[in-house]
């Protein structure tokens, strides 16, 4: 298994993406969300992509991780470990020393266990509000 930093395609983003079940936005939309992100992340099994996630942020207090999807039949097979510690790894690399960053995320219900393993905390919290977001749409 290799994970590759800013090799991930539209296409490929494309087909990950639809793998899990998820609604794709348009391709210019990929485009667009590949090209203004801090980096990318592919996971590659003997030259095929089986995972992906994008890093978004400020590159000073912090950084969110977006689109993180691996292919259903390579889920439990260590992908998704391997893809955030890359992700850990870039991060550490970039900051100045004594620097700290939050890494944020939104998970599934299904990847909570996961991600829990993986060092994140669930929200809410005592000392803070649930993680939340909201889909804004320009109609048509």
């Amino acid at each position: 298994m290799e994970i590759k930093i800013n090799s991930l395609t539209a296409e490929v983003f494309l087909e990950l993406y639809t793998s899990v079940g998820w609604e794709p936005p348009c391709l210019e939309q990929i485009i667009t969300a590949l090209k203004n992100s801090a980096a990318a992340f592919t996971a590659y099994d003997k030259g095929k992509p089986v995972g992906m996630a994008r890093l978004i942020g400020d590159g000073g207090m912090s950084f969110y991780i977006k689109d993180f999807a691996v292919l259903p039949a390579y889920q439990s097979k260590g992908v998704g470990t391997l893809i955030i510690k890359a992700i850990e790894e870039y991060i550490v690399n970039s900051l100045s020393p004594g620097w700290a960053v939050s890494l944020e995320l939104i998970s599934t219900k299904e990847a909570v266990r996961f991600y829990k393993r993986m060092g994140f905390e669930e929200r809410p919290c005592a000392w803070d509000g649930p993680g939340m977001f909201k889909m804004v749409r320009k109609a048509q």
